[in-house]
């Protein structure tokens, strides 16, 4: 049935979106449809990339405000309207906002047709589909739009007190064990034990998925903030054994201090969010109070990733090896050369990307090795490594032929990379002899080798590659490793050495232990030298190799081969 409308004029029309526009969060609308005229709430204009709340040449006004590949079905459903084919209007579809961004809307109208059927307005209510709920009907809690409404009434400089990001450890293992519908009851249940542990003026919200928000402004301390913390585990704990222990969870929490905090909605919930993950990281069903030390030190950790991710794709650059030498011990003479990883940082993290020339700043290993492995960089950049390692080695084969090199090989690789074929191909391409290629494979990393890394273990052997076990002596767990493994060399860790110059029975532990591998056929390479009475006093142990920096510091190949290869006139040496 049609709706006739007698002759309303647009001002009265406009007046009425006005009038009620204030009190709803929805945007009302009339499209004047014969004369292409268009009303809305005046909100809307502050939210949308609107001309203004009323304009002429309605649909060339909407192609600036409407997302691009959704201006069709617009018109589409409207040309329909026009042709009186419909007499509502349903639609989902994208505006931009005032920073171009595509928000998601429904917009809904009822036809208002004249006395001879003719449409003559469109009238509705626009909503954003996407806009964060303002409650939250599973747990029976206010959500995260009532959440950022409560922020938006708190002072700009927020009174003493904390806030509680609480999230529940592994709720995707109980959804997938028993179901969704169970985890949205236990949701339910969490918040009532939350709420029984919350006192007088502590509010709590339900985040997103299985996070909870608890805030405090009413000057109570990070002391208080813990009690609630172990409160609520209480809460959790008892409610677990009432329900016979069918279902037993934790929650963690990061905590953060409000005094004197600046109300920064976007950037609280970032802290509280790094805060949380923090807890969990160590361990879970654990609290974590935010430092900001803490936070800068994981805001550099991403930056570097960043970073690292950067000089992989562009042909890894800020990537440098260098090398130091290995010496044997009789003649003091060079006999191969340990290829380490550099990585230099721009000095100007934004300007990383502008393909100009910067300062740049070397970063410790020790920071951007673990972040290489925990991202997976590792793979590409140890075959880089490899490949390039060989290659300078083949060039000092030139000078000076029986030349070696050793290269690190992650936990990561071997797990993660079929290693016998990126070192097979490796030698293939730089027509570099194998027994010329060592592989140091750290101890730490094998305690208890399985049947992957003894395949890649004895299909290096196989190859004709040496392979050598690194840092052996951090631990005293790993001797039956000489047996087992039969590494062609093993290398002593510096602080076992330091151990056994200082102390009588460290150093004949040492003595037993190259006494032990000499017996085994096994060579060993002490690290970590660094004076001349370090060396004596080593040298009367007579291992077959020693490093460290009483011969140099690792050094790039250029000088490398300016203060080792150049200098040995024709010298070389096995190892």
């Amino acid at each position: 049935m049609n709706r006739v409308i007698h002759g309303v004029p647009k001002e009265s029309m406009a007046y009425m979106i006005r009038l009620f526009s204030p009190t709803m969060d929805d945007y009302l609308y009339v499209l004047d449809l014969k004369e292409d005229y268009y009303m809305i709430s005046p909100l809307a204009v502050k939210r949308f990339c609107l001309p203004g709340d009323h304009f002429y040449h309605a649909r060339e006004a909407h192609r600036k405000f409407v997302y691009a590949e959704d201006q069709k079905i617009l018109w589409d459903d409207i040309d329909r309207i026009c042709a009186g084919q419909a007499d509502e209007h349903n639609l989902d579809y994208r505006w931009l906002d005032r920073h171009g961004n595509p928000v998601w809307i429904n917009c809904r109208g009822l036809v208002l047709h004249e006395e001879d059927g003719t449409p003559k307005y469109l009238i509705g209510c626009i909503n954003e589909i996407g806009k964060k709920q303002k409650a939250d009907n599973v747990s029976g809690l206010m959500g995260e739009g009532g959440l950022w409404q409560y922020a938006k009434e708190c002072p700009d400089s927020l009174p003493a007190g904390f806030i509680i990001r609480l999230g529940i450890d592994d709720l995707s293992v109980v959804n997938g064990s028993f179901g969704m519908n169970y985890g949205d009851y236990l949701l339910k249940e969490t918040a009532g034990c939350i709420q029984r542990a919350t006192e007088p003026g502590q509010r709590l919200f339900r985040l997103v998925s299985d996070q909870f928000i608890i805030t405090d402004l009413t000057g109570r301390t990070l002391a208080d903030a813990r009690l609630l913390y172990n409160r609520i585990r209480y809460e959790i704990a008892r409610w677990i054994e009432e329900h016979q222990y069918q279902t037993v969870f934790t929650v963690s929490a990061g905590i953060i201090d409000t005094k004197d905090r600046i109300n920064d909605y976007d950037q609280i919930l970032k802290f509280l969010e790094f805060a949380l993950n923090e807890a969990k990281r160590e361990g879970k069903n654990e609290c974590y109070f935010f430092r900001q030390e803490d936070y800068r030190a994981w805001v550099r950790r991403q930056k570097l990733r960043k970073q690292l991710l950067h000089a992989v794709n562009h042909d890894f650059r800020g990537f440098e090896i260098y090398y130091q030498p290995v010496m044997n011990t009789g003649e003091h003479r060079l006999v191969s050369a340990e290829a380490l990883m550099r990585f230099f940082a721009p000095a100007d993290p934004d300007g990383e990307e502008t393909g100009t020339t910067q300062e740049t700043v070397m970063v410790s290993p020790a920071e951007f090795i673990p972040i290489l492995e925990e991202s997976g960089l590792i793979i590409p950049v140890g075959r880089w490594l490899i490949r390039t390692a060989a290659s300078v080695c083949k060039e000092w084969q030139k000078e000076h032929p029986g030349m070696r090199v050793q290269v690190n090989l992650s936990y990561v690789q071997v797990a993660k990379t079929n290693v016998l074929r990126d070192v097979h191909e490796v030698l293939k391409e730089t027509v570099l002899q194998p027994e010329y290629l060592g592989v140091e494979l750290t101890e730490s990393g094998y305690l208890e080798p399985g049947a992957h890394f003894q395949k890649v273990w004895q299909g290096l052997k196989k190859l004709g590659v040496r392979v050598l076990l690194d840092d052996f002596g951090t631990g005293y767990s790993n001797f039956h490793c000489l047996g087992d493994l039969t590494p062609d060399c093993i290398k002593i860790d510096r602080s076992f050495t330091q151990k056994a110059l200082t102390d009588a029975y460290e150093y004949n532990l040492l003595t037993q232990m190259i006494w032990m591998s000499k017996r085994l056929n096994i060579q060993v390479c002490i690290e970590g030298i660094e004076t001349m009475e370090e060396l004596e006093r080593i040298s009367e142990l007579k291992p077959d190799f020693i490093q460290g920096y009483l011969f140099s510091r690792p050094v790039s190949s250029t000088e490398f081969t300016d203060r080792f290869i150049k200098r040995l006139e024709g010298e070389h040496g096995n190892a």
